[in-house]
């Protein structure tokens, strides 16, 4: 038994930070590939327990399936099929997004895909009309669902995370907002 009769307390959880599948390797894009990122992926792990996600596969578009662009409002943009644009698999998404979100647990972060119409964090293309002209860019799907419910949580995509501060400053960031936390899951 420990000194003063006490018990030693269980660690603390590591903070868990959801990341983009298809950065973990996982053959999930529109095409069937993957966008793997070892040394990004290995670097996280050694700090924080990671959850993968993938809202396209998730929501049953199959994989490889026909690719998507945003096309609207960049506040609220729908999914349209890129050769198609009658194929519209937003609402899919959206209601995936919802069911997910809502029961995610308790991540301190996120590592999400650049420029992809559901995990892209800035600069996403989104398109006024099918074939028109772009906007000044916008967020994936999943980004803009993350921003709404968690407004503080720290995000970031691959391509930033490839430089060493940047990565180092994400994680703290993540390490903070986890120690915020009423309850620590």
């Amino acid at each position: 038994m420990p000194k003063n009769g006490l018990f030693p307390s269980a660690p603390a959880p590591r903070p868990r930070v959801g990341i983009s599948a298809c950065l973990l390797g996982e053959a999930v894009r529109y095409d069937g590939g993957h966008r793997h990122q070892p040394a990004l992926v290995a670097r996280l792990r050694a700090a924080v327990d990671l959850q993968a996600w993938c809202p396209e596969a998730g929501a049953g578009l199959g994989v490889p399936r026909p690719p998507v662009q945003l096309v609207g409002d960049p506040r609220r943009p729908r999914a349209l099929g890129v050769d198609d644009p009658r194929l519209d698999v937003t609402d899919a998404l959206r209601d995936w997004l919802a069911r997910h979100l809502a029961a995610m647990g308790a991540l301190s972060g996120f590592v999400l895909k650049r420029n992809s119409p559901s995990c892209g964090v800035r600069d996403v293309p989104v398109f006024t009309a099918p074939g028109g002209p772009r906007h000044a860019g916008g967020s994936g799907l999943l980004v803009l669902a993350l921003l709404a419910r968690y407004p503080a949580l720290p995000l970031a995509d691959e391509a930033e995370l490839a430089d060493a501060t940047t990565l180092d400053d994400f994680l703290e960031q993540v390490r903070r907002y986890h120690a915020a936390r009423p309850i620590n899951v």
